[in-house]
């Protein structure tokens, strides 16, 4: 074993500079140790935020969770307008809330900062009015997929995080498809379920830092709308949604090949359009609906990413209750590094 001890540490022909350790200092690993990286606004991840939704009129409230931990949501501040069936993506550092219904559909784009609190703020529009489109993204683009306008939509759209404007296109899904969900990997974007002529069971991919049309993936386990996709870094989970019944299934993909998904648990209860949320080990939903009852749910629930099993109870949505319909996006979702 060695060991390294020193009073001080000088630079190069310097009589006294650098980094002074004033105190003991101990490190003691069995394995690799990892220093931070990036800039200050992107350390400390792991904030999930949910925007809008219906209680059961349209809301304009923003919400948070810290993913690492459980609890229940807090306010974050507020949409520039009142909407439900929204979609939403998000780098390190933004959080992109796109389209929905007024009831009236709008073609809003609004942004926030993770890292603080606040109102969101105009980014742009989005090509077409748009509601029920389904979000991800990388640490560079966000991604928009299907829609509609009422009519459904094939249209796939982008637009770059770092900057404020328009979406732009980028191809087309193989079918014009509403109330679908979608997640990544930092390399691929993959799209699932929704109403395309009726509810559908296929998944689409596209490469995220290339422009192009989707590429068949294989089939989810049910046919179904109001379903969220949320993913790690490799692997892709989907969860919820409608068939003429509410659906507790979460079901997985690994992003970087194509297949049906596999069976990974279930939630402790049937529901559909809840707000999705994931880090690199966790992911879960928000909210939800249940139209054969119907009634709308306060419940938080997660599970593991990497390994299978049901979900687990995180916590309440904010102090007003029920929610369905929300956009959520983090900081630390699966699309980025």
């Amino acid at each position: 074993m060695a060991n390294l001890r020193t009073n001080k540490l000088v630079g190069i022909g310097s009589t006294d500079a650098g980094v002074v350790f004033d105190g003991p200092i101990k490190i003691n690993t069995q394995g690799a140790m990892y220093f931070p990286t990036g800039d200050t606004s992107q350390r400390g991840r792991g904030r999930a935020v949910f925007g809008g939704g219906g209680n059961p009129s349209a809301l304009s409230r923003v919400d948070y969770i810290t993913i690492q931990s459980t609890g229940n949501a807090v306010s974050f501040g507020s949409l520039t307008a009142a909407r439900v069936e929204l979609s939403a993506c998000g780098s390190a550092t933004r959080g992109v809330f796109c389209g929905g219904a007024t009831p009236t559909r709008v073609n809003t784009l609004d942004y926030i900062t993770f890292t603080t609190t606040g109102n969101a703020t105009d980014f742009g529009d989005s090509l077409q009015v748009n509601s029920g489109s389904g979000a991800c993204g990388s640490d560079t683009r966000g991604i928009m997929m299907g829609g509609r306008t009422p009519t459904n939509l094939n249209t796939i759209q982008y637009l770059t995080f770092a900057t404020t404007g328009n979406t732009a296109d980028f191809g087309d899904l193989v079918a014009a498809t509403r109330n679908t969900s979608a997640c990544s990997s930092p390399t691929r974007g993959v799209q699932a379920g929704g109403t395309a002529s009726a509810d559908t069971n296929t998944m689409e991919y596209i490469t995220i830092a290339t422009t192009g049309n989707a590429t068949d993936f294989g089939d989810i386990v049910d046919a179904r709308h109001g379903i969220v996709g949320w993913s790690s870094n490799t692997r892709g989970c989907y969860s919820a949604g409608y068939d003429g019944a509410d659906k507790n299934i979460i079901e997985y993909i690994t992003i970087a090949t194509t297949g049906n998904t596999t069976d990974f648990g279930d939630l402790s209860a049937i529901k559909g359009w809840p707000g999705p949320f994931s880090n690199s080990v966790r992911g879960g939903v928000y909210g939800g609906w249940t139209p054969s009852s119907p009634s709308r749910t306060n419940a938080i629930e997660y599970v593991n990413i990497a390994s299978t099993g049901n979900a687990k109870d995180f916590g309440d949505t904010y102090s007003d209750g029920v929610n369905s319909g929300p956009g959520g996006c983090s900081d630390s979702s699966g699309g980025l590094t």
